[in-house]
This record gives C-alpha cells, sequence and structure tokens, in this order.
C-alpha cells in the first residue's frame, strides 16, 4: 500500500510516514499543518501574481475578446453588422474577401472595426479564380462573365437585406498594370455596365480601378497596423509612441500617438519597404525633391477631414528586379560571363567539367550546381564563403554615393532606428525561419553567425539534416542549395540597401500576425470606408460621392 513520506518539511524528531491505518493522533495534526502551510502558501502566491501582473486596460479586454470572436463565425442574423467586399484582381488569378463590422462608436476618433467574414465552419470568406483578369485584353466583354462566381459567391455569404449598403470594391493590380490603358478601361467599362445589373451592391465607377504599386504598398501597412492597433490612442506608459509633425498643417505642432510599425517584403522578383515618416523631410537637390513626391503618401485615415490625428505620411516603394530569385539569376549570368571570359582569355578550362568546378561562395560547401545558357554549361561547387558571397553580390544594389539613397540611387527618408519598429514578410521569414530557425525577433549578429556557419557545412552534412527532418516542413532541396546565396542578399538588402544598422533589434520577421495572413485588401477597405462613421444617419451613397472627391 502507498505510503506518504515527510522528512525535509519538518523537525529531525518528527520524521515519520503516513499510512492509511494506524496512524497516531500526533501524526495526523502534523499532516493537517502541513497541508493547511501549503495551501497557505499557494494562496499567497496567486495573491502576489494578481497584484504585480499588468492588467488588462477597456481597449485591450477588447481587442482580446475581439479575437476570441473573431474564431467563431460571422453572426449573420445581427442586423446591426455592416459588410463590405473587395476582390483582389490580381496577375494570376483573382480573390474576393469578404468583410464585416459593428456600428460605429460614435467617437469620430476612432477607426470602424472591420474585421474578415468567418463562415459556419469558421473559415475566412475567400474565394479564388484562375487566370487573371489581365488574360481578357482582347475580350473584355468577358470581364463581367470572369467575376461573376466570386461575385455570387460574395452575396451568398451576405445577407440579402444588407446587400444595397454593401459597399463592392474591384481593385486590379500587377496584371492589368501591364496592359494599355485603352485595354484596361475596355475591361473595367464592361464591368461599370454590367455589375449594377446582376448584383445590389454599392458599386459606382469609382469603385472599379486599376491601383499602382504605391497605393497597394500603403493598403499593406494599413492592414498590418490596424491589425496591431497601432491606429489606437495611447492609454498608458507602455505603448511606445512617436510625436508627428503632419506636413499638411505645419503650425499646428505635433501630435503624439502609437507609434506604427513599418514593412519589409521580399518576393522572388521584387524587394518593398513602407513606413511613416514622422518628421519633416529636407532633400539634397530639387531632383531628388521631386522623385520623392512619387514616394510619399499622405493620407488622413479619420472620418472627419478636419481632424488630423489620423494624418500619415507613409514612404512605400517596390524594387522590381531585387527579388532574391531574380537576383541569382543575375548572379549566375555574372559568374558565367566571368568564367567564360576568363576561360577564352587564359586558354584555362574553369567550370567547363565537374571535375574543374568554378569555385562558386554562394554555395554551402560542396555543394555543387550547374549554369546552362544555350549550349554551354558551367559547372559549380560550393566553399561556403559568406563574406566573399556578399561582397560579391552587393553591387547588385547599385546603391548611389547620394545621401538618404537605397537601390538604384532612389530616394529613401531618414528611419529613427531608435524609436522605430519593423516587420519582415516572405523572404525575411523564409531566410531567417525555414533552414535557420530564427524566425521571430531578429538578432543581426545571431543571424550574421549562423549565415556564415550554414555556408561553411558541407552539403552531406546539410541532407542528413534534412532527411531527418531538422529543418522546417517548409524546407525543400531547393532552398537548402540557395539559403547560403539568398541570406547572404537578405544581409545586403537589409544592411547595406537599406541601411539598417548591425544591432538593430526592432526587426520582426513573421509569415503571420495573430496566427492570420495579413491581406492588403483589408487597409484597401479601411482607407476607402473611412467616411462611413459620419454617414450613419444619411444615405450610403452620398458618402460614395464624397469619398470619390476627397480621392481626387
Amino acid at each position: 500500500m502507498a505510503r506518504v513520506c515527510f522528512s525535509c518539511l519538518l523537525p529531525a524528531s518528527w520524521h515519520f510516514s503516513v499510512s492509511p491505518i494506524n496512524t497516531t493522533t500526533r501524526q495526523k495534526v502534523a499532516f493537517a499543518g502541513v497541508l493547511f502551510t501549503f495551501c497557505l502558501m499557494s494562496l499567497l502566491i496567486f495573491m502576489e501574481y494578481q497584484y504585480w501582473r499588468p492588467q488588462l486596460g477597456n481597449k485591450e479586454l477588447e481587442k482580446y475578446l475581439a479575437r476570441i470572436e473573431d474564431m467563431e463565425p460571422t453572426n449573420i442574423n445581427d442586423a446591426d453588422l455592416n459588410y463590405g467586399v473587395v476582390i483582389d484582381c490580381g496577375s494570376s488569378g483573382s480573390r474576393v474577401f469578404v468583410y464585416f463590422w459593428p456600428q460605429h462608436n460614435g467617437n469620430p476618433h476612432d477607426l470602424l472595426n472591420i474585421r474578415q467574414m468567418k463562415d459556419k465552419s469558421r473559415k475566412p470568406v475567400v474565394k479564388k479564380i484562375k487566370p487573371g483578369i489581365s488574360t481578357l485584353a482582347f475580350s473584355p466583354d468577358k470581364a463581367m462573365d470572369y467575376l461573376r462566381p466570386l461575385l455570387r459567391f460574395a452575396a451568398d455569404h451576405i445577407p440579402m437585406a444588407k446587400h444595397k449598403e454593401t459597399p463592392l470594391y474591384i481593385l486590379c493590380t500587377a496584371g492589368m498594370r501591364l496592359l494599355p490603358e485603352s485595354q484596361q478601361e475596355t475591361i473595367l467599362q464592361d464591368l461599370y455596365n454590367k455589375v449594377p445589373v446582376e448584383f445590389d451592391f454599392l458599386f459606382s465607377e469609382s469603385h472599379a480601378e486599376v491601383i499602382s504599386g504605391k497605393q497597394e504598398g500603403v493598403y499593406a501597412w494599413i492592414g498590418i497596423n490596424f491589425v496591431l492597433g497601432r491606429f489606437d490612442h495611447v492609454e498608458d506608459g507602455d505603448d511606445a509612441h512617436v510625436a508627428v509633425t503632419v506636413s499638411s498643417n505645419p503650425n499646428q505642432g505635433s501630435v503624439v500617438r502609437k507609434r506604427t510599425v513599418g514593412i519589409l517584403d521580399m518576393g522572388g522578383a521584387s524587394v518593398q519597404i513602407a513606413y511613416e515618416v514622422t518628421n519633416p523631410v529636407t532633400f539634397a537637390s530639387l531632383e531628388q525633391e521631386e522623385a520623392a513626391r512619387g514616394l510619399l503618401a499622405e493620407f488622413n485615415l479619420g472620418c472627419d477631414v478636419h481632424h488630423t490625428e489620423h494624418v500619415y505620411r507613409v514612404y512605400v516603394t517596390t524594387f522590381l528586379g531585387f527579388g532574391g530569385n531574380y537576383v541569382r539569376h543575375r548572379y549566375e549570368d555574372l559568374i558565367f560571363n566571368n568564367a567564360t571570359t576568363t576561360n577564352r582569355l587564359l586558354g584555362q578550362h574553369v567550370g567547363v567539367s565537374a571535375e574543374s568546378p568554378y569555385l562558386d561562395p554562394c554555395l554551402s560547401l560542396e555543394t555543387t550546381d550547374t549554369i546552362q545558357k544555350d549550349e554551354q554549361i558551367l559547372h559549380l561547387k560550393g566553399v561556403g564563403n559568406f563574406d566573399e558571397c556578399c561582397k560579391q553580390i552587393k553591387p547588385f544594389l547599385n546603391k548611389g554615393n547620394e545621401t538618404n539613397t537605397s537601390f538604384n540611387g532612389v530616394y529613401q527618408p531618414p528611419i529613427d532606428f531608435y524609436n522605430s519598429e519593423f516587420y519582415g514578410f516572405s523572404e525575411f521569414y523564409y531566410c531567417t525561419e525555414d533552414v535557420l530557425r530564427m524566425g521571430g525577433q531578429y538578432d543581426g549578429v545571431r543571424y550574421t553567425k549562423a549565415a556564415k556557419d550554414y555556408c561553411a557545412t558541407k552539403w552531406a552534412t546539410l541532407k542528413d539534416r534534412f532527411d531527418l527532418n531538422l529543418f522546417s516542413s517548409h524546407a525543400d532541396l531547393y532552398r537548402l542549395k540557395y539559403q547560403c546565396f539568398k541570406s547572404a542578399w537578405m544581409h545586403e538588402v537589409l544592411h547595406s540597401g537599406f541601411a539598417f544598422p548591425a544591432d538593430y533589434s526592432n526587426l520582426k520577421t513573421v509569415q503571420l500576425v495573430y496566427d492570420k495572413e495579413i491581406q492588403w485588401t483589408l487597409g484597401a477597405i479601411l482607407y476607402k470606408t473611412r467616411f462611413l462613421p459620419l454617414s450613419n444617419k444619411k444615405f450610403l451613397s452620398n458618402v460614395c460621392l464624397k469619398q470619390a472627391e476627397c480621392e481626387e
């Protein structure tokens, strides 16, 4: 039978064991005393924790409860809910997103609480079709036929009684930008004519457009800052804040509000950066000032244009040709041409066969690869030298000597690295997490050391680790092969291109925010519906007119 022994909690003369039978009165009293002491200590610890733990303010509690509610199906029986529809017409396909929000709280300083709609299965109400709408360049009269499945999908999820007051926005991006303006207009005209005939959504010509890369970047910036609560008001000293001077009204003085986050995003073909410029900017030349006008966007997210507490000035630009895959191709072209020229001039045969490979510092140690152009093949073998790789690819940044510039000499306003915060998406996350397993809070020193160690590791060892599932589930052999190169390119983009200090500690590399993928469409509908709180007692079509005038 089990026995409970006590020896360390009592005096030596009290050492005993308690058994379910034959226990003395003295033993029972001692056992009860120990039990009482234990319960009292637990209660004191709990009370101390309750006293010292951070207390949730009303706003934080509301946000916490909202995140829990976000996981539940949207209550379509709630007559107080409003809805909005955004269709993202991208280059490879189109997606429809359905959003909802409760009645505005009446405070003109607060934004609408817009969230993504969830169906009965708790899944986001999203639907995608392929290919992209730009494929209708020579059959623009099919545009309505193309989008009809998405429009029906949205209409089926939104209560019929709400259709007439549900704004619909059809926003076209990269694929449509590549078409001549005349072809863009004929595709959009088909939608202007036919959408109102079949659907009762709140829709006008200003609701369907081809947006610029700058607009898309601004919407993405709005979306993530909204989700992070950076447009809320400062409630206590724990909130990081900044003093902002609004350039449109410089005599007003600084506005103190929550610090917003900047965005870094690197895909296969391009790199994008967006962040708030909190102070007036100066320019090195008139030419730089003229160029900067197209990169800075100032807008008011508040529902009243006369209030400037929600006026934001954001720098956003996209660098085409600076994505990880594109630069790798440029690098391969460079070493192929260098090897071919050197072989021809010096009579060498470097890279002609696997036995005499070209030694590539941007491939991990003993990793093999080939480059083929026309009928020629260049054989590569990795030597895994991270520093040399950075040195060789740094010129691809094409960074000028002029102050406040980044890639290709493009103007970049100064960043206050001591009071700023950035989130890195896509390749910034994959580079740090898939293989190095360092996603999240970025540490430049640790990252550089891990990248150097990875490059210096033999391919056979990396392959063994891969077979043992020691890397992220998203990592594949392609990632393993080019991780050394991409680690070096990310390092150069961040620290040489954008000039982030080596010890910068306020960058988070992420894939999701609060377990959700943040779409630029959220920022778009926040911006498009910013005047709706003023229209609760007015007919919504008046807002469309006012909104169109403000956007002009």
